[in-house]
């Protein structure tokens, strides 16, 4: 869930920080806040935002009319995915955006002023240009951050301890119970190396999807 959607922000954003304007060395390095904070430490400041009934973000929304109760954003397991969903997305999101803004720092200006003499609108240069040149940001930013999502731990044992009941326990959490709390340490092990696995199979499919046509 959060994957997609900090590829599609990390994008957007990373465009938007390319461009020329005022102060844009300091909103670059805003947007890198969120990443350098310790997780531990950012999940306990989202769990006090989520708190119900007096979290901050439900006195956002009901101030702004968006809801008429609080909502026990970490009591229910479809709000309690979505909290962590939320939390992650705005941890990780910077470093999809360096990633791809480096990228978008390396492709030569003249390619694009070439194709708006062409005629070319903005969002042709971004789908015939910008995109294909991307490809192998793309895919680091991908592999990186899919490999970051399958393992986490600490943000959703900080905010929500896989609850309630078990809705947001991931693959990383279950393990650490297998191993841990339930003292199967084989069968813990043969967990994390068939995850292994399936990672090392997904990035070499991420790794040739993502391959430049003009490499091949």
């Amino acid at each position: 869930l959060s994957v997609p959607l900090e590829l599609l922000l990390g994008f957007l954003i990373a465009l938007l920080l390319n461009e020329k304007f005022r102060f844009r060395s300091f909103a670059r390095i805003s947007a890198i806040i969120p990443w350098a904070l310790p997780t531990a430490v950012m999940a306990l400041s989202w769990q006090w935002m989520f708190t119900d009934p007096f979290g901050v973000i439900n006195d956002i929304l009901i101030r702004l009319e968006l809801i008429n109760k609080p909502i026990p954003w970490l009591s229910t397991p479809l709000t309690a995915m979505l909290a962590n969903v939320i939390a992650d997305v705005w941890k990780t999101t910077p470093f999809v955006i360096i990633i791809l803004l480096a990228g978008l720092q390396s492709i030569p200006k003249t390619l694009i002023e070439a194709m708006k003499i062409d005629g070319a609108g903005y969002f042709t240069i971004i789908r015939c240009l910008i995109l294909p040149l991307l490809l192998p940001y793309i895919g680091v930013a991908l592999i990186f951050r899919l490999i970051n999502a399958v393992g986490i731990f600490d943000l959703i044992w900080v905010l929500t301890h896989g609850g309630p009941a078990n809705s947001t326990k991931t693959i990383a959490l279950y393990i650490y119970d297998v191993a841990f709390r339930y003292d199967d340490i084989n069968y813990a092990l043969v967990l994390t190396i068939l995850l292994t696995l399936i990672l090392i199979i997904l990035t070499y499919g991420i790794t040739k999807i993502t391959r430049p046509k003009y490499e091949e």
